[in-house]
Formats: C-alpha cells, structure tokens, sequence
C-alpha cells in the first residue's frame, strides 16, 4: 500500500471543497514534470498523474454553477433582465418602434442610441470594409438584431462569407447559380413527374400568411419558383407541407430593406425594381436551403425527424412540469395533435410574423438552433400557458386552446422572455439528454 500522503495526491487541489472529498487540507504540490518511469502499481500511477481538477481557480466557480439547483429564481432573474435590457431599447428612439409611440425628434447629428451589443453589430456589418468573425456575429445576435442590418446579417448567418472581400463575389456567383436551375428545371414544372409537386405548391401557397403579401402575383410566382426548384434538388423529401411556410420570413427580410413598411404584415412589392426582386428571390433561396439542410429529416418520409422531437418534447415537460403533463395525459390530449404542427412550421402558425423574425434572430445565432434550440423553446412555449392549461377540464376545449393561442398581441418582449427561459431549459438539460427521461 501506497502511502496516505500518496493517496491524498489524487485530489491535487486542497483549498476547495470538492464533491465527494473527505480529505483533510493539505499543501498544494507543486505540479513540475517528472520524468517519465514505469509505473508498478494503480497508487504510483495515481501519485504521479496530473488529474481534471488541476485545471485552475476558476474550476471552483464552475462546479458552485453546476451543482446549484436551477429554480424559478433563477427563471424570473434570468428573465427580467432580459425585460430590463429590452425596456431600456424601448426607452430610447430607435429605428424599430412600434406604431402609436411618439418620441421627441432629435437632431440628425445625434443618432438613436442602441444598447452596446446593438451597437457593435450595426458597427461590424454596416461599415463595408470590416469583416466580423462568424461567432462573435452570433454572439451579437442572439439577442436580436436591428432591423436595417437584418437583412445583410441574415445573409452572413446564412450563405455569405465572414470575409468581406469574398462577398461579392459569392453573392453574384449564388445568384448566377440560382437562376440557373430555374432555367434548367423550371419548365419541366407540367411534366408528369413534376405536377404533382408544382401542383401541391400551386395550392398550398394561398393558404400562407400574411394574405396581404401573398396575395401578390409577384409575390406568388417568386415563391412558387423558389419551393419548386428546392423540392426538384431534394427528391428525398421533396415538397412537403410545411416548407412553404419557411420561405415567408427570409422575403419580408430581405424586401424591407427596400421599402419603408411600419408592419411586416403590410409588405407592397408593387414598387420593387424587377431586377431588385430577382436579388431578393435568390437570397432567399439559399437562407432556406440552408435551413432546410439542418433539418431535412423533418419532411423526408413519414417525417421522422418531427415524430422523434414531439416525443423529446413530452419527455422534457414531462420532467419540467408534471403537473401539466398530467394534465394532457388525464385528458387524453396527446403532444402529437398540436406540436406536429409547432414542429412542421417553427411555431410560425402560433406567433405573428414579427414576432417569427425576431425569434429566428436568435435560431440563427445558435448552434443548431432550427433543429436543436427549437425543442426549448416549444418546451418554454407550452408551459407559458400552464395556468390556462390546467384551467381547462375538458378535451376539446383544452386541444382548441392549444391549436389557437393568444399570440396576436405578443412582441418582443414576450420572445425574449420565452428565450430566455428556453435557454435556461437548454442550460439544464442539453448536455444530459437522459435527465428528461423519466
């Protein structure tokens, strides 16, 4: 047997608590390299091996983080700051206000102030010759993003390269290869192996929202080209119902850079040069191409991809209010008859379409945030409405509520708030899938 000296090695660090540590305090040792010799027990190995917890004084914090329990303080804290911050934008001019709020003109030399975070991210993607580093852009916009670097930034998140002398280059050579395909494969829309698909879209393309957008013949066309060729260059999915959606967000974007619209609801391209509309219509190809690949499996047949995270999404409620779990259980409401839809098109069928451009500011900022992030913030969405939810005793009326909930007033604020209290969700749970699990 090794020495208790010897033994007391293992745990390198002695002047913090460490959990599962019974030891005494002892002096650090010095960790100089030792020259390397065999090794003819499990102890002389152990006194000789530098081990995780010699890592430096920040680990102590690390561990306090990870073994503090995560509550409804820590929701509330989490997400009044998050109201706090948006108040303060609120409480200056600021190039997104809302219609009915009168502010005092200022002079043009003195431009609205965004918060810090707004500020570099209007700096960094504005100033032509800077490059922003595609993590330190994301950073920037998780918390949302101005609306007159939007478009541009949603193109950098996207398809564009961080390096800004590549950037026009790859925008002409995406857009050549764009219309491209729409001159190789579009008039093959009216064979009889495509008609199926162009006629799905054809019909499925009025039923979108906002109307007053879609209505638009130009708007139409653009939207039938761009879910035809995507459906023609993905014959493992194709076009499925659903993906029609997807487009929406990326047009109003990009359009508004064009036009002055006080709601994304009211989108007039009437006066958009055709050549402009062109741009547009390739831009937002690529963005939802590259949407789309994060989360192809969704539409693939019999859409495994949504079957597998309404079912992580009944777990984790299950784990994070059984209350309400029970609740649906009890009534025999099952998560499939209204998240399948909260899944196939993002949640835009629950929330305004402002209110989808704000909440894929942060989708965009995050590591997969389509196909990842989307499980929390469903999770956050659903137990928003727990009072109301448990108020209902009755299947049909508690399956109605949550097909049609009260979303059309929400704005920012409310996204923020249930992003934050997605992220909180993600904090918890993301790194140990199997804490969800009952």
């Amino acid at each position: 047997m090794a020495s208790d000296g010897a033994r007391k090695q293992f745990w390198k660090r002695s002047n913090s608590k460490l959990p599962g540590s019974l030891l005494k305090s002892t002096a650090k040792m010095p960790t100089t390299p030792v020259k390397a010799k065999r090794v003819s027990t499990f102890q002389e190995f152990e006194s000789n091996t530098s081990d995780a917890w010699d890592a430096g004084e920040d680990d102590d914090e690390l561990l306090a983080m990870a073994a503090e329990s995560l509550n409804s303080e820590v929701v509330m804290e989490t997400a009044n700051r998050v109201l706090r911050n948006h108040s303060q934008r609120q409480g200056r001019p600021t190039l997104q206000e809302g219609p009915g709020l009168q502010q005092k003109p200022r002079p043009e030399a003195e431009p609205p102030s965004p918060p810090s975070g707004d500020l570099r991210l209007v700096k960094s993607v504005s100033e032509s010759h800077t490059s922003c580093p595609a993590e330190e852009l994301r950073k920037l916009s998780w918390s949302g993003i101005p609306k007159p670097v939007r478009p541009m930034t949603w193109k950098l998140l996207g398809y564009l390269p961080a390096n800004v002398d590549r950037r026009p280059a790859t925008l002409q050579r995406k857009q050549k290869e764009y219309f491209a395909f729409i001159e190789h494969y579009y008039d093959s829309r009216n064979d009889e192996v495509h008609q199926d698909t162009y006629r799905q879209i054809h019909i499925d393309i009025p039923r979108m929202s906002p109307e007053a957008l879609i209505l638009q013949p130009k708007v139409t066309e653009i939207f039938e080209r761009i879910l035809f060729i995507w459906a023609i260059r993905h014959p493992a999915s194709g076009y499925v119902q659903g993906i029609n959606d997807l487009v929406t967000p990326f047009f109003v974007v990009f359009i508004c850079e064009y036009i002055e619209a006080e709601e994304v609801d009211t989108v007039d391209v009437s006066g958009v040069p055709a050549e402009v509309l062109r741009n547009i219509e390739a831009d937002t190809y690529w963005c939802m191409s590259k949407l789309l690949d994060g989360i192809q499996d969704n539409y693939t047949f019999a859409q495994p991809g949504i079957q597998m995270k309404v079912k992580m999404l009944e777990e984790l409620v299950s784990r994070i209010d059984e209350q309400v779990h029970r609740h649906l259980d009890q009534h025999e409401v099952r998560y499939l008859q209204f998240a399948f839809r909260w899944m196939n098109n993002l949640l835009m069928r629950e929330v305004p379409l402002r209110c989808t451009i704000r909440l894929w500011d942060t989708y965009q900022s995050e590591p997969e945030g389509f196909s990842h992030f989307h499980l929390y913030v469903c999770a956050a969405f659903l137990v928003r409405w727990r009072k109301e939810i448990l108020e209902e005793k009755d299947f049909q009326e508690l399956l109605l509520f949550l097909q049609n909930l009260p979303t059309a007033q929400w704005d920012d604020e409310d996204i923020s708030l249930l992003l934050a209290e997605a992220y909180r969700l993600k904090f918890a749970f993301a790194d140990a899938p199997n804490h969800y699990k009952k």
